[in-house]
């Protein structure tokens, strides 16, 4: 653990990050300031790793699943992830009215991807960290979605298919008339109408992203300042009181963020599939 309470939260709070330093060349910052310093062409090492291996996982664990599947009484896994399917499958066509075979299945798999990320929150801040200092990495979050470069990449993902989409189904005059002649139908308008809209336009990615890294990285700091209870010097009072209260929080705490979790891939999936059906929106007037 670091030596005061601060450099504890900072330690927890920074990325594995690796880019280039004029001073040291390309390398790996030990610190908050040098991962500043790398600028924009670095990486978050810890945030790639975490986010690419649970997508693997998702893969293999439904892959695996649908090929040993059998038509009678399913096994436990079989089943829940067959409700899960069944869930999105139906949220999907609750909402998305147009036909589009992507749709169902990207909002799976942002569902399923997403509440795996956000599931690593749950895993005590200092058990991997401690593994990975001693293995001689001096920095490892485990939560890829605290990470705005992640939830950020994934927004502007489905940013491109709203665009896309948009203008495919409504061609590229279509897209520009919907920019500019709403919500007042009138030429005089167009400036006013073109500046709203494309508030709403950019407004989307930004409300997928940062909402996601808004709320996790929200519930990390819970957990990072629940952890420091287990010190007694962080308050000063005695050493056994402090870890039952921290123990306690801690149960507390997990148990209302698997609601979180869960409920930040929904909105993620959901707002997804509502930003797609209104790029196949075409105005016939």
């Amino acid at each position: 653990m670091a030596e005061t309470t601060g450099e504890y939260i900072q330690h927890h709070l920074t990325n594995l990050t690796y880019g280039y330093l004029p001073e040291k060349g390309w390398t790996f910052a030990h610190s908050a300031d040098e991962a500043t310093a790398m600028g924009f062409w670095s990486i978050n090492v810890d945030s790639m790793f975490w986010s690419i291996g649970l997508g693997v996982l998702f893969l293999w664990l439904f892959g695996s699943v649908a090929k040993r599947a059998t038509s009678g009484v399913p096994d436990g896994m079989q089943n829940a992830i067959e409700m899960i399917i069944e869930f999105i499958q139906d949220t999907t066509q609750s909402i998305f009215h147009y036909k589009n075979d992507l749709v169902a299945p990207l909002a799976l798999t942002i569902f399923v991807w997403v509440f795996l990320m956000n599931l690593m929150d749950l895993v005590p801040v200092d058990w991997i960290p401690m593994l990975a200092t001693a293995a001689g990495i001096s920095h490892m979050k485990i939560v890829p979605t605290t990470d705005p470069n992640i939830t950020m990449a994934m927004a502007l993902s489905v940013f491109v298919l709203i665009l896309y989409y948009s203008i495919k189904n409504k061609g590229g005059l279509g897209f520009l008339k919907e920019l500019s002649l709403h919500p007042f139908p009138s030429v005089w308008a167009i400036p006013v109408n073109f500046v709203l809209e494309f508030v709403t336009l950019i407004a989307k990615p930004l409300s997928l992203g940062l909402r996601l890294f808004g709320n996790m990285y929200a519930g990390e700091m819970i957990f990072v300042l629940i952890a420091l209870m287990y010190s007694a010097h962080a308050l000063g009072l005695s050493e056994g009181i402090l870890m039952l209260s921290g123990g306690a929080m801690q149960l507390v705490w997990a148990l209302f963020h698997v609601i979180v979790i869960t409920l930040q891939a929904f909105i993620f999936a959901v707002l997804t599939i509502v930003y797609l059906a209104q790029a196949h929106e075409v105005d016939e007037h």
